[in-house]
């Protein structure tokens, strides 16, 4: 039997790959918890983005070397649980809903029930999205994607605590963003996700690369309050989305 055919075994190191990406991914977010609680916001934010940046990697690593499995999929929303969910929420509750105690005994418990709100709230999105798998248009998120809703918040805080404006001073303010940004999580709007579909979907216009690279470039000028305005633009688009839809009087879409 001639054995220069035989397929060789892949090696078991590049199984490891992907589970790396979704491991420093953790690790920024749990670094970004601890940089929250010695008031270092500004690097909690950045190491929050960071972890958005390897979840964005870890599935297309895994794509690219064909080491999908199904321990890579639970082990990446536990992940995302803790750098999207946890993260954002001890965040901003650090930053700026601790003061809420300084009104009263009852604001105070509002201030930690908005952050424990969001966790939650990142805890069923993430759920609901594992369950739909397979099931909803590739093209559209179904409620604000958590990594989306935690660069939401990063950026407002890294924004504010850039321009000197204290969590306290906006302590309202930033229970309001809190909480809004956890309700989209759990919405039935939808959201483009950017990743098309069909055989063709990984190939851009040349238009897309230019505008991404001018984006690139504005982050690179201004990062804190250009990822706001991202964020925020994409945090409404949802919610113009199904406000177009319903004044062109269209039939709503259904999930699958």
């Amino acid at each position: 039997m001639d054995e220069s055919h035989t397929p060789r075994p892949r090696g078991r190191g590049i199984y490891l790959l992907p589970n790396l990406f979704t491991t420093g991914g953790m690790f920024a977010g749990f670094y970004a918890i601890i940089a929250a609680t010695q008031g270092r916001f500004e690097n909690a934010c950045i190491a929050i983005f960071i972890a958005a940046i390897l979840d964005g990697l870890d599935g297309r690593v895994a794509r690219l070397t064909n080491t999908q499995s199904e321990f890579g999929v639970q082990y990446d929303s536990l992940a995302d649980l803790i750098s999207f969910g946890l993260a954002p929420a001890l965040v901003m509750y650090h930053w700026a809903l601790a003061a809420t105690r300084l009104d009263g005994v009852v604001p105070g418990k509002i201030g930690w029930i908005a952050a424990f709100l969001y966790a939650a709230c990142a805890a069923i999105r993430l759920a609901r999205f594992n369950s739909q798998v397979g099931q909803v248009d590739k093209r559209w998120f179904i409620g604000l994607a958590s990594p989306a809703s935690a660069g939401l918040v990063a950026s407002f805080v890294w924004t504010c605590h850039d321009n000197g404006y204290s969590g306290e001073e906006l302590r309202w303010f930033a229970l309001g963003v809190t909480v809004a940004a956890a309700l989209l999580m759990v919405s039935r709007l939808r959201y483009f996700s950017f990743k098309g579909s069909g055989p063709r979907s990984d190939r851009m216009p040349f238009l897309v690369v230019l505008v991404v690279l001018v984006v690139l470039v504005a982050i690179a000028i201004d990062p804190p309050a250009v990822l706001l305005a991202i964020g925020v633009l994409y945090a409404l688009s949802g919610p113009t989305h199904a406000l177009w839809r319903r004044m062109r009087r269209l039939p709503p879409e259904s999930a699958a």
